[in-house]
């Protein structure tokens, strides 16, 4: 036995222990504060590891989407199945979800939990007929329910569906693939080369489109993951999702460059999500990007020929709430490492020369600039002030 690695193994699980406890902690004050620390709720949301359980979601995930649960009622509305036009289209979604459940659950328990689902799901769109239905709607409504219940899930699915994901229940798509033509705006800025051999293969953003209206619920089979990803995307703008996406395109460099530039084959590659992703680098890099590439500044090349503002699009943008971390020093040090990398060269830090980089070596320091906001926090800094003037109003286009 290594006695080593042992004692290594006891060090490093104390030490992720008594990080939960003092994060648990940190979260209860702010809930318990008067009035309730929001601000504190969502960067507890954001940084490393999410809200953790499903027990603090429970408490959290209402106030995220600024949902006072004193307010909801205790019964629940009928739902009219017999006359609703949506009413088997849901069915065939629910009863083809059966890998959304976890595993070895009892047969009787996840049919209960399915018929719930449909009540929910056709609830929701009775008491708001502006809203469609469309598939993949019932990835996210699933996942509610198993956090919350059938009651708290009814009242932040409605709250989620009238604002978030106002835009994918429009009665046509032209709001949702305007949100996907975000996706290789930020691509182009960060990876020139990634995002030119995507266009010569001509792939478009089909291949997201189920991560963005699913909120990758449908494509990632490990439920902590997709609750960990929630915890993200509910204390952030409605974009984020697309930034994430983005990310994880860019976090594939590599299999993307060596794919045969043929627009079947990249479309397989990339719709095709690795299991095993560095969740919470990722997340920190989309935090990060969408500091340097706010969604006002990406709209300019999104819109070109189309003059119809989305849902989304009108929460402002966030700053970052921090004099530690100003924008301008985020800015400047991400141009000189884009000079560096496009350069094919960085700097030995103890000689202080110019070292170039082998392209084996590539993907390794790229993976390290892409770390170097879980340190910094810099999607936690960006949240904090903006998301609470949004969140409590949303000011949308919609009646």
């Amino acid at each position: 036995m290594n006695l080593k690695k042992t004692r290594n193994d006891g060090i490093g699980k104390q030490d992720a222990d008594s990080k939960r406890k003092r994060k648990t902690a940190e979260i209860t004050q702010a809930l318990n504060a008067t009035p309730v620390d929001v601000a504190t709720l969502r960067r507890m949301a954001i940084s490393e590891g999410g809200l953790m359980t499903d027990e603090i979601r429970r408490k959290v995930w209402p106030w995220l989407l600024n949902v006072p649960v004193e307010n909801i009622p205790e019964k629940l509305d009928d739902v009219n199945r017999e006359n609703d036009k949506d009413y088997n289209q849901v069915l065939l979604d629910v009863q083809r979800s059966l890998r959304r459940f976890p595993p070895g659950m009892p047969d009787d328990q996840r049919m209960g939990l399915q018929e719930e689902l449909i009540d929910i799901i056709l609830r929701v769109l009775q008491n708001n007929p502006q809203l469609h239905y469309y598939q993949g709607y019932h990835d996210i409504v699933v996942t509610f329910l198993l956090v919350l219940g059938e009651r708290l899930a009814t009242a932040l699915v409605e709250k989620l569906s009238t604002h978030h994901l106002r835009d994918f229940m429009d009665p046509t798509m032209d709001n949702t693939k305007h949100i996907l033509n975000y996706l290789m705006p930020i691509i182009e800025r960060v990876n020139p080369e990634v995002y030119d051999f995507m266009q010569q293969a001509e792939v478009g953003t089909i291949f997201a489109l189920s991560w963005l209206i699913t909120w990758f619920g449908h494509v990632l089979s490990d439920f902590r993951h997709v609750v960990r990803l929630y915890d993200f995307f509910l204390a952030c703008h409605p974009l984020m999702p697309i930034y994430f996406a983005a990310v994880i395109v860019l976090y594939r460099e590599e299999e993307v460059l060596d794919c045969e530039c043929d627009m079947a084959m990249m479309h397989h590659l990339l719709s095709q999500i690795p299991q095993d992703l560095p969740y919470e680098t990722l997340i920190s890099r989309a935090g990060d990007l969408f500091v340097q590439f706010p969604p006002s500044e990406l709209a300019k090349g999104a819109t070109q020929e189309r003059s119809q503002q989305t849902a989304a699009s009108t929460f402002t943008d966030f700053e970052l709430a921090s004099a530690q971390q100003k924008p301008e020093t985020v800015l400047r040090r991400r141009q000189k490492e884009q000079q560096q990398k496009e350069h094919g060269s960085t700097i030995d830090p103890q000689r202080g020369t110019v070292a170039v980089i082998r392209p084996a070596a590539r993907r390794l320091v790229r993976l390290a600039v892409m770390g170097i906001t879980v340190a910094l926090g810099a999607a936690a800094l960006a949240v904090v002030n903006s998301a609470l003037e949004w969140a409590p109003k949303l000011n949308l286009l919609f009646p």
